[in-house]
């Protein structure tokens, strides 16, 4: 499901118009950036709970020519499922 089909399904099911539908989705992910941006975490019962975790930095290699280079330290987003959305699996 891509997100027009994700707004499609919204606006069926929550009985809205395809740009509100669009809206809410859009202030959702806006929500979510902001609160991982600043380091907190979003934890929605039943559904899971998005964190920011910290990669150390390290060493790879560059898969042309196996020279070694050095990969920065960088934060990723994580997403944990919950116990509601593992059990409709």
């Amino acid at each position: 499901m891509n997100k027009s089909e994700l707004i499609d399904a919204i606006a069926e099911k929550a009985g809205l118009t395809k740009v509100q539908a669009k809206s809410a989705i859009d202030s959702y992910h806006e929500a979510v950036a902001s609160t991982l941006k600043v380091g907190g975490s979003v934890d929605i019962a039943g559904f899971g709970s998005f964190s920011v975790s910290e990669r150390a930095a390290r060493t790879g290699r560059n898969p042309q020519t196996g020279a070694p280079l050095q990969i920065a330290a960088t934060k990723v987003p994580k997403f944990k499922p919950g116990k509601g959305l593992k059990d409709v699996l």
